[in-house]
């Protein structure tokens, strides 16, 4: 028979197995517990199907409809498993652990798999932890005017062997009105906060773990309530550069790129920056002026940016002076800060 295991054993103990998802494509692509591959018991189609049958006729019904859409796929079932699993140990999961992952689960244990796991609730049970358990851990934020290269920092942080959770790279934004620029398609929210919890989850909850500062949307995308509330309670680490420097890292990042997109990112934020700096901006990009463009829209983010942090508490904020983007020097000065604060200094 197969084994039932609950979430928290299948992150600790059974990971490392190969993790089959059995729910329809539709269900998938919404959001999926990373590295599952989806082998759907019913297609998008078939799912309904049998789903307007229970409603409407019985649950008998549905559960012979169901029957007559898997039977001529049952060879398909273990050619696919056998490919993600050659080794025949694999663990299973439909929405909430019920009659779909029970029954592929029975048929691959019936079919020469040796080990054959069920999570109990499903992906429901995952969903409840990506959702509600960031109660442990400490949290350092990262913060800093636009253009402060805070992502190279953390980049530059995890090379010194510090913990940090890169939201923007789990989003697939930079969190401006220029975010999207340079990046892949934004996921969903719900596999945003999959795919940050699955990170979240391998980190070692007795040390620190970086973070950036960040609004509760990334892009198209919110940060769990539960996580954004820690990270309005954490301490933050404000570097404060120069607009002239920052305006040279924006240049170096953006300026390569497609200019229609810097075209419609300034045009996002036209209300804020009023008519005559947006037609200034267009202006000078269409000029190829990309250095006083940044400085323009700099203008803005800084204002935007000072308003939110002189909302937080003033004891957990500590400012640092940089002299320029040199994430290098700014993660080790970071560190250097750090350790001041732990001794009391």
């Amino acid at each position: 028979m197969p084994k039932d295991i609950s979430i928290q054993a299948y992150l600790n103990n059974y990971k490392s197995l190969p993790l089959i998802d059995v729910r329809s494509p539709g269900e998938f692509v919404k959001g999926h517990i990373p590295t599952a591959v989806n082998i759907p018991l019913f297609t998008n189609d078939e799912r309904a199907h049998v789903g307007t049958v229970y409603k409407q006729e019985s649950q008998e019904a549905a559960i012979e409809l169901g029957y007559k859409y898997v039977t001529p796929k049952l060879q398909w079932f273990i050619d696919e498993s056998l490919i993600t699993a050659p080794d025949k140990k694999i663990v299973i999961h439909c929405w909430r652990g019920g009659m779909r992952s029970h029954a592929f689960a029975q048929h691959l244990k019936d079919n020469g798999f040796t080990e054959v796991y069920v999570i109990d609730k499903g992906y429901k049970a995952y969903r409840h932890e990506a959702l509600n358990n960031f109660d442990k851990g400490e949290l350092l934020l990262l913060g800093g005017y636009t253009g402060s290269g805070k992502t190279h920092i953390l980049h530059e942080l995890v090379k010194q062997d510090q913990q940090v959770l890169d939201l923007e790279e789990l989003a697939s934004h930079k969190g401006s009105a220029f975010g999207n620029i340079g990046m892949d398609r934004q996921p969903t929210t719900e596999q945003f906060e999959n795919n940050l919890y699955w990170e979240w989850h391998q980190l070692n909850m007795d040390e620190p773990i970086w973070v950036e500062d960040e609004s509760p949307n990334i892009g198209d995308v919110n940060i769990p309530m539960h996580l954004f509330q820690k990270m309005r309670q954490s301490p933050v680490f404000f570097i404060e550069i120069s607009q002239e420097e920052r305006a040279k890292l924006l240049v170096k990042e953006y300026a390569k790129g497609d200019k229609t997109k810097l075209v419609r990112g300034i045009n996002r934020i036209s209300k804020r920056l009023g008519n005559d700096i947006t037609k200034k901006a267009l202006q000078l990009l269409e000029d190829d002026d990309f250095y006083q463009v940044a400085l323009l829209t700099l203008r803005y983010y800084d204002k935007y940016y000072k308003r939110g942090i002189e909302k937080r508490d003033t004891d957990q904020i500590h400012y640092i002076s940089m002299d320029d983007t040199n994430a290098t020097e700014n993660a080790l000065t970071l560190i250097r800060t750090l350790d001041e604060q732990y001794a009391g200094i």
